[in-house]
């Protein structure tokens, strides 16, 4: 709520939040600033020193890849080691970041360099499933439990002993089911519907969501309690706009003959400056573009996933959705995470150009914390 710690390839940046009592590098009042090596930040009456070499293990990586995750930028590498670190663990580890940057991914390879990735690896996608069938997909239930329960199921829980179980969009689940949940993570058991014995299980969580799990513990929109319990070990993967220096690498992953057999340099220039707000997603669905129907004619079509001209004072326009992204074409969970993104970044927009671009006002009339807002202004980039 204070200030705002941001690290990009050249060093740590702190963005003051319009705190009261001011954020100081070297004595120095600040609203942004790169933070040299050895100095001194002061935020309010707490000073902390930074340091780039600390011995601590905060090293970056020493490849561009940590299973099947490339990256080349110094952001990525540091992340990478915060992988290697947490997998050998048991912790429950909580996985953020937007729309589109590989969560999953990340979960995989987590899963995968873990002592467990001989066991099974379970998704839950708790944004696509009703309230009413979560209980039973991760749980489990008897025969007769509910109706339409013909046969006994195992639940994710228990189909996940041994491995790992991924909680996918769990910012998305229903307050009801928290407490339950909650439960199954400290006791270590689970109940099937319809039984009364509890089965111990044997499993490593890692959990996933786009949105701020923090602030939404904080309004009572989730449980503090599941929230602590969740990110043990948090883990947040950078946008793409921080690692425009790895999309050539991940564009020569997509394509066969590599980009620099489909793109000129003038086009993989373009290509960088563009704001990806749908991440490394939204670039693989450009690269399969680019292959249908040409460099050039991709980069024509790349504004088409983008909200439209800003509206009319006093509304938001509707989000535009790409005819190749529509209902039925692809998953209902990745369709609604885009319209909800989309129409996200044109209220704020419209909120911004209301109030003039004075975050203040366009937070008090949004009834959010300014925080917030600069929060919302970084994702989309705006």
């Amino acid at each position: 709520m204070h200030a705002e710690l941001e690290l990009r390839e050249d060093g740590l940046w702190v963005r003051d939040l319009a705190s009261t009592n001011g954020t100081f590098v070297d004595r120095v009042r600040v609203d942004r600033a790169r933070i040299p090596d050895g100095a001194v930040l002061r935020l309010g009456s707490v000073e902390c020193q930074v340091s780039y070499e600390d011995g601590s293990g905060g090293h970056p990586w020493p490849a561009g890849s940590f299973g099947p995750l490339l990256g080349e930028s110094a952001v990525m590498r540091l992340m990478f080691a915060a992988l290697a670190r947490a997998a050998p663990t048991v912790s429950s580890v909580l996985v953020t970041g937007e729309t589109g940057t590989g969560k999953e991914l990340v979960a995989r390879a987590l899963h995968e360099a873990s002592p467990r990735h001989e066991g099974p690896f379970v998704i839950v996608d708790c944004a696509a499933l009703p309230e009413h069938l979560l209980d039973a997909e991760l749980f489990g239930h008897t025969r007769g439990a509910f109706t339409g329960a013909v046969t006994a199921r195992v639940g994710a829980f228990e189909a996940a002993s041994g491995g790992t179980l991924f909680l996918d969009e769990i910012g998305e689940l229903p307050l009801p089911m928290q407490p339950k949940l909650l439960r199954a993570l400290e006791a270590r058991t689970v109940r099937r519907l319809g039984e009364t014995e509890h089965r111990p299980v044997d499993v490593r969580i890692v959990a996933a969501t786009h949105r701020d799990l923090g602030r939404m513990a904080a309004c009572g929109a989730f449980r503090e309690d599941l929230f602590f319990r969740l990110s043990v070990l948090p883990l947040r993967i950078p946008s793409l706009r921080e690692r425009t220096g790895d999309i050539p690498v991940l564009l020569d992953s997509f394509l066969a003959g590599g980009a620099r057999g489909l793109f000129s340099d003038a086009q993989l220039a373009r290509i960088a400056e563009l704001p990806w707000l749908g991440n490394v997603r939204e670039l693989r669905n450009f690269a399969e573009r680019a292959v249908a129907f040409g460099a050039a004619a991709a980069l024509e079509l790349v504004d088409v996933d983008r909200v439209s001209t800003p509206p009319a004072h006093g509304s938001v326009a509707p989000p535009v959705v790409a005819a190749t992204g529509g209902p039925g074409v692809e998953p209902y969970a990745i369709f609604r995470e885009r319209w909800i993104d989309q129409g996200e970044a044109a209220y704020v927009r419209q909120l911004l150009t209301t109030h003039a671009g004075n975050v203040a006002n366009a937070a008090r009339s949004a009834g959010i914390a300014r925080a917030h807002v600069y929060r919302l202004i970084k994702k989309h980039g705006l």
